[in-house]
């Protein structure tokens, strides 16, 4: 059992706070930039740093706005509806991974039209340190004390009830689920960069990227518990299960499509 107490900041002076989520997101686009640079290339493209700069732009843009555009429509529209000024406070939480990736893949397809550069040549070497930042990111919530898991009797099972710096905590011993997500993200890494060499079609890494974090989301997801305004979904599934599984299909689909060419 671990007892977390945990403040999920690491350093206040005044009203200015600099938290463990947003640092680590930040390294994570730190990473994204020099790693897409050094497979950029790897590969001979020609994308040059200031491309990689103006993307991970986009990108930001991208997905903070589909991020919170999925999670007010999908997750909480009563809540928002009741009040709309708290659509644009993101800083209060409240941020959808397949919005994200919508908003990522809108941002992405922008840019490479603006730029004249093949969509799939940036996908594919961007979903390595996307998978990376994601890991981290899911650090992040676990210092947040936030996405936890539901009721165990697991050894390794988290008690959040001595933790003074965050409110509203539950109950009883929880599955670690926001490290059981990071460790998924980083099995996604390692399998996209055992195959990152190899010949494979354009596209391939990306959809590989998809299907794989479809399923594997849609499995932990059986250790989170489920959004407290939503809770389950047909007495045994969550939210993030139905949104998860479709996109597996829809790798699995792509890649056998690129697989038949």
């Amino acid at each position: 059992m671990f007892f977390h107490n945990i403040n999920p900041v690491l350093f206040e002076l005044g009203p200015f706070q600099i938290r463990y989520y947003g640092l680590f997101y930040a390294l994570g686009f730190v990473i994204a930039y020099y790693s897409i640079n050094y497979l950029a290339k790897r590969k001979g493209l020609q994308i040059t740093k200031d491309h990689v700069a103006d993307f991970l732009v986009y990108v930001i843009v991208g997905v903070v706005s589909g991020a919170r555009l999925i999670y007010v429509f999908v997750y909480n529209p009563l809540f928002y509806l009741q009040n709309p000024l708290e659509i644009i406070a993101v800083w209060h939480g409240g941020l959808s991974f397949h919005g994200g990736l919508l908003g990522a893949v809108f941002a992405t397809y922008l840019f490479c039209k603006k730029k004249k550069i093949e969509f799939y040549d940036i996908a594919d070497i961007a979903v390595l340190p996307v998978a990376l930042a994601l890991a981290l990111g899911r650090l992040g919530n676990f210092m947040n004390a936030e996405l936890y898991g539901r009721l165990t009797d697991a050894s390794w099972c988290i008690d959040y009830s001595k933790n003074k710096f965050v409110e509203s905590l539950p109950s009883g011993c929880r599955h670690p689920s926001q490290i059981y997500a990071s460790i998924k993200n980083l099995a996604i890494f390692s399998v996209l960069w055992a195959i990152k060499d190899r010949k494979l079609p354009k596209g391939f890494m990306f959809w590989s990227f998809v299907a794989l974090y479809g399923l594997f989301r849609t499995f932990v997801e059986f250790f989170r518990q489920p959004d407290e305004q939503i809770g389950f979904i047909f007495n045994y599934l969550t939210m993030g299960q139905l949104l998860s599984f479709p996109i597996f299909l829809l790798g699995v689909y792509m890649l056998l499509k690129l697989k038949s060419k």
